[in-house]
């Protein structure tokens, strides 16, 4: 199981997320490091995780349709070698290019993020192979259009099960989510799992439900998973 570590950024400082209730995110406090800087957070994310991806969600992207370019541009100049994988409200697949083409030349390669909940109705055929889909749901409600999460035959190759409630919340992963979407992808996908894990058995029971992967910030932050069982090993099952 491979952690992939998070950093929640909003109006250029790192945000503790809980319940995705945005609008009541408050600056981070982390026993990682001091501060709310993104850079000095996801450093110190990286470092205690021994991860080579990071995610990122650009608040300011997802809820304005304001990536915060500045932000992204020095996460990226600042962490060279980063397979950064951004979350920024991508509507369709123009936007997120249009996107990632002012940050090329910073060192870091960024892997477009399709959150279902921000995803024209109209684009489940238009996610690149290469990028990741995010099925997103909230006190187990698909957001977005419903053929996102039923239609397999476009999902590309890595998907994340987001559950919105239960991020930053401590309350346990959703393994029937995760399970579910398992048994539609079949065993070719990567699928990575977000929101609710305490412990390393939450990681345990979420890999034997069939996660390759899980997207990880307040259990970090709180050194509730040792930095000693963090995984190095590349994402495949």
């Amino acid at each position: 199981m491979q952690i992939i570590p998070v950093v929640d950024v909003l109006d250029g400082i790192a945000v503790r997320a809980v319940r995705g209730e945005r609008s009541r995110y408050q600056p981070l406090e982390s026993q990682l490091c001091s501060g709310c800087d993104p850079v000095a957070i996801a450093q110190a994310l990286l470092d205690y995780s021994a991860a080579s991806v990071l995610y990122v969600a650009d608040l300011d992207g997802i809820m304005r349709g304001a990536p915060q370019l500045a932000t992204l541009t020095r996460l990226m100049r600042e962490l060279p070698g980063i397979d950064l994988w951004l979350d920024a409200g991508f509507s369709d697949s123009a936007c997120a290019r249009a996107v990632i083409a002012q940050l090329h030349g910073t060192g870091a390669t960024v892997t477009p993020v399709f959150g279902s909940e921000s995803l024209r109705a109209d684009t489940v055929c238009d996610v690149p192979g290469n990028s990741i889909l995010s099925l997103d749901q909230r006190h187990d409600v698909p957001l977005g259009e419903p053929a996102f999460w039923t239609d397999t035959s476009h999902w590309p190759s890595r998907l994340i099960v987001m559950s919105l409630d239960r991020v930053g919340s401590f309350s346990g992963p959703d393994l029937a989510a995760i399970a579910t979407i398992r048994q539609r992808a079949g065993n070719e996908r990567t699928i990575v799992g977000a929101g609710g894990v305490r412990h390393v058995d939450d990681l345990h029971a979420a890999q034997a439900a069939g996660a390759d992967a899980w997207l990880i910030a307040s259990a970090l932050h709180d050194r509730r998973i040792p930095a000693t069982t963090q995984a190095s090993n590349p994402l495949q099952r």
